[in-house]
């Protein structure tokens, strides 16, 4: 039997809410959902009027969900933004160069400007030859690390005043899990903050803090919006596809957890007597790093030296591998590849 909208009264409720669990008509849940989106970015004070800001665009719902919604909110609430997309290509064959092809839509049904770097221009190297070189086992850490400092590039090159990420509430719990069952202290902090940013860093936010992943889903869907849905090739094996499942398995029993889950991560506070690693700038490329030598850059030596295990084991001979490479770059002999 059909029962009413919970919050017109009026219409056919059409969609059951899996944040709060009201049913509600369509026009309903589009008001719902972008005015949360809208409180959540005026609240967290994400941007200032005349900014201008770039949208990380990877094609996927997301993304796109993310570039449609900044766009509408920017106009209706005249937030006076200027926006661009910014676009990463991996270099994945069959999935990368398909999606990149809905964010090109994108570029034309939205009227926002596109900007597209690739990891071969960036590092001289594509993911598809990274997983010949490394096989499916790491290969995420690898991406993670070169996608994070490729849109940091991005965006400085295009010299805009913030970057914005479409990670929903369901990324952001995910990551509280991750970092709490892998002890990192120094992540654990962080990750729930709707603005991150480093000195010399472009400060990157999430409007989607608090937004399920089901509910952005759902809005791609009633809005018929123009995204690209296929899974990485290369990600079943990931280890936040087995927090994903666990996260997953705990919000059919009860739908806040995702929430809580954040509002945990938000009140947790560490020990005064406990150090956290201090930023500074990486030796070899001068991109912000906690060690001498930047993750990627570690990475980058380990693919072009033929060690791809460089960037990934902490044995005494990488450690010592990677104490002779800050040596050579601090005493002007690095030649293995700099990013530049």
């Amino acid at each position: 039997m059909p029962i009413n909208c919970s919050k017109c009264e009026k219409n056919v409720a059409l969609i059951k809410r899996p944040k709060t669990g009201h049913a509600v008509c369509k026009t309903c849940f589009y008001d719902v959902f972008e005015t949360e989106i809208h409180e959540t970015i005026t609240r967290g004070n994400l941007f200032k009027r005349g900014e201008y800001v770039a949208i990380a665009a990877s094609g996927g719902k997301d993304s796109t969900v993310l570039a449609y919604i900044m766009k509408t909110l920017n106009d209706r609430h005249d937030y006076g933004l200027k926006l661009v997309l910014l676009s990463i290509d991996e270099g994945i064959t069959g999935y990368r160069d398909d999606s990149l092809e809905s964010v090109k839509r994108n570029e034309k049904d939205y009227g926002i400007p596109l900007k597209i770097l690739s990891y071969e221009d960036l590092y001289g190297w594509t993911m598809d030859k990274i997983v010949k070189a490394v096989g499916l086992k790491n290969n995420c850490t690898f991406c993670g690390v070169f996608r994070r400092q490729a849109l940091d590039r991005g965006a400085a090159l295009l010299r805009v005043d913030k970057l914005v990420t479409g990670h929903n509430a369901d990324d952001i719990a995910e990551t509280v899990i991750m970092n709490v069952l892998r002890g990192d202290i120094a992540r654990l902090q962080r990750c729930t903050s709707i603005t991150t940013d480093s000195e010399g860093l472009i400060p990157r936010s999430k409007p989607f803090k608090y937004t399920y992943e089901k509910e952005i889903v759902m809005y791609a869907y009633f809005k018929n919006l123009d995204y690209f849905s296929t899974e990485c090739i290369y990600s079943p094996n990931a280890y936040r596809g087995h927090v994903r499942a666990y996260l997953k398995d705990l919000e059919t029993i009860s739908p806040p957890v995702i929430l809580d889950i954040i509002h945990s991560g938000e009140c947790m506070r560490l020990k005064q007597e406990i150090k956290l690693p201090t930023q500074g700038l990486c030796q070899k490329c001068g991109y912000i790093s906690s060690q001498a030598i930047c993750k990627a850059c570690v990475m980058l030596e380990g693919l072009n030296t033929g060690v791809p295990e460089l960037g990934i084991k902490k044995s005494s001979k990488v450690k010592d591998k990677i104490e002779k490479l800050s040596v050579q770059c601090n005493g002007g002999g690095c030649n293995s590849g700099c990013i530049s």
